[in-house]
């Protein structure tokens, strides 16, 4: 049985992916449950993130959102049983690679999975919809009438953000990277209220968001990153597709919530003279965090569950590639690795 990894040899150098011959599993213990996975959605490998926690190790699991059933569960496993569908996301210091036919995971880190929903959806909108609800429920509470701009709304986390503020009753402004984006947003079930082209640099955001709201600015804004310099200073075309910080204090309205996923974000004075005016507030989404800390396990499996329930009764449609088989894994996840998969890489088994 073979499974994923990844391997870092020097800091700073690409990682590359090797397949691994397991041994056989371990006994399952008591909260264990042995998991014959179905499918595996392939994520960007945060070694900087593992460094810093202290997890740095010669092979990195890869591949932690799965789908599956249940084969075996240990002694004290009470709320899963043998045959069920399940789907979930693998801790970060676990040591189970999801691309594998068979694995061994805690059964907190588990739910059910709805019947009608198949399990290549089931893993590959699960992290997406994690940090989609985590951003618009606990950061920001967004409710009717509130208008929401997602950038690059037609990514795999946008295209979650975007149908879930909808069906909050929220009024969406997406910005798009290509034409062929644009062309997708318009296409949703639910049209947004706005879609914004920045693939030629031609629109100034921030303008078109006060011109959509009246003047008033938006409630609540998911970015895909910031530019924080000039444009002198940064690569040409980070800088045509990514708002300046300022812009989106601009068109933050008041009382606005900024959500935002650049974790090296640096606010002047001014900037936050701007936000103290407006009354904004500043969240940092890191949804790793539901699994760094088990005081919020509770709450973390009641959003998995209520995600799931969203896939078949609201059917949210992903933004997913074509199903890979597990000999192209390794090729996949070099182009998840490098950032390349403008839609989200699920393996099939």
């Amino acid at each position: 049985m073979k499974a994923l990894y990844g391997q870092q040899n020097s800091p700073g150098e690409e990682m590359t992916f090797v397949f691994q011959e397991r041994e056989n599993l371990p006994p399952t213990r008591d909260h264990d449950v042995k998991v014959q996975v179905r499918a595996c959605a392939l994520s960007w490998v945060d070694t900087k993130l593992l460094s810093e926690i202290k997890l740095k190790r010669e092979l990195v699991p890869v591949g932690r959102e799965i789908s599956g059933v249940v084969l075996e569960v240990g002694s004290k496993v009470t709320f899963l049983h043998p045959d069920d569908e399940v789907v979930g996301i693998l801790p970060l210091d676990s040591e189970e690679s999801g691309v594998c036919e068979v694995i061994l995971v805690h059964e907190h880190y588990l739910v059910h999975k709805p019947e009608k929903v198949c399990w290549v959806e089931a893993a590959g909108t699960v992290r997406d919809g994690l940090r989609a609800y985590t951003a618009l429920h606990y950061l920001s509470h967004v409710a009717p009438g509130t208008t929401v701009l997602v950038l690059d709304g037609a990514s795999p986390f946008g295209t979650i953000a975007i149908q879930l503020a909808q069906h909050r009753g929220a009024k969406v402004i997406s910005t798009a990277h290509s034409l062929e984006d644009k062309q997708y947003l318009e296409r949703l079930r639910s049209p947004v209220a706005r879609v914004i082209d920045v693939s030629h640099g031609k629109i100034d955001v921030a303008e078109s968001c006060l011109e959509e709201t009246g003047g008033l600015g938006v409630d609540i804004v998911l970015d895909a990153g910031v530019r924080l310099y000039s444009a002198e200073d940064e690569p040409t075309s980070k800088c045509q597709l990514l708002p300046h910080k300022h812009d989106i204090i601009t068109l933050l309205g008041v009382g606005g919530h900024w959500i935002t996923m650049e974790k090296n974000l640096q606010l002047d004075p001014p900037d936050s003279h701007s936000l103290f005016l407006k009354g904004a507030t500043v969240s940092f989404l890191n949804d790793e965090i539901w699994n760094l800390s088990n005081v919020q396990q509770g709450k973390y499996l009641y959003i998995l569950c209520v995600l799931t329930r969203h896939f078949l009764l609201f059917h949210f449609r992903p933004q997913l590639d074509e199903p890979i088989p597990l000999y192209e894994a390794k090729v996949s996840m070099e182009i998840v690795q490098k950032n390349q998969a403008r839609k989200r890489q699920v393996i099939q088994f």
